[in-house]
């Protein structure tokens, strides 16, 4: 039997249950690969940024089967289209991370040490923040069986605000990054520089990304 019709057998939410834990495994691979950035191993960064780009690739097939075997019948317990877009919010977080750890290792950028502690901790938000969007994504199951209603809703509610605050810290974190590279302008070469702020931005987006996973979760629980 298909695998992605066997999960589809389980649960209707399952396909995109699976799909974002294949997303967070590919984000969980940042923080061993900006370890290995800053030990300038260039080896084991080349061997994760692969491992990433492997993972994001796994993402898309999971993606493409979801969506060829989507049923599209009129007793979907939620609309296909929103579904698509869960689907897409997801997808992104993958994408974002490969392009990353791609930039990165295309132009073996290497950052001050000083900045090593700030770097890591910004990383790591993004992280926990993917990690926030799959435990919400995870509650699909519950929420779906409660018919939306309930105790159910209110802690996918709660996991939505929490999703918000990590990427709220994110975005705190982020502004202080910029001003520490910033405060070190003059002593970095003008194009390193650019693309510092550019990687910078990037990890950003992976929080934002997943919090607009939470927001599609919360036009679910609207509907």
């Amino acid at each position: 039997m298909n695998p992605i019709l066997d999960l589809f057998a389980s649960s209707p939410m399952k396909p995109l249950q699976t799909h974002m834990q294949k997303v967070q495994e590919c984000v969980d691979q940042l923080p061993v690969f900006i370890d290995a950035v800053f030990a300038k191993n260039w080896e084991q960064v080349e061997q994760t940024q692969k491992h990433i780009r492997a993972l994001e690739n796994e993402a898309d097939e999971l993606k493409k089967a979801l969506r060829l075997h989507l049923p599209t019948g009129l007793f979907m317990p939620v609309a296909r289209a929103d579904l698509l877009a869960l689907l897409a919010s997801q997808d992104k977080i993958a994408n974002k991370a490969k392009d990353v750890a791609g930039l990165i290792t295309g132009r073996q950028m290497s950052f001050p040490e000083s900045l090593e502690n700030q770097f890591k901790e910004y990383i790591q938000k993004s992280v926990d923040t993917a990690h926030q969007a799959g435990k919400a994504i995870q509650q699909l199951d519950e929420l779906l069986e409660s018919g939306f209603k309930g105790k159910e809703v209110t802690i996918a509610e709660e996991m939505v605000e929490q999703l918000d605050a990590l990427e709220n810290e994110s975005d705190v974190l982020q502004i202080k990054l910029r001003r520490s590279i910033f405060n070190l302008e003059k002593e970095l070469p003008p194009v390193d520089v650019i693309f510092m702020y550019k990687t910078i931005d990037w990890i950003g987006d992976l929080s934002d990304l997943s919090q607009q996973v939470g927001s599609r979760l919360e036009l679910l629980l609207a509907r």
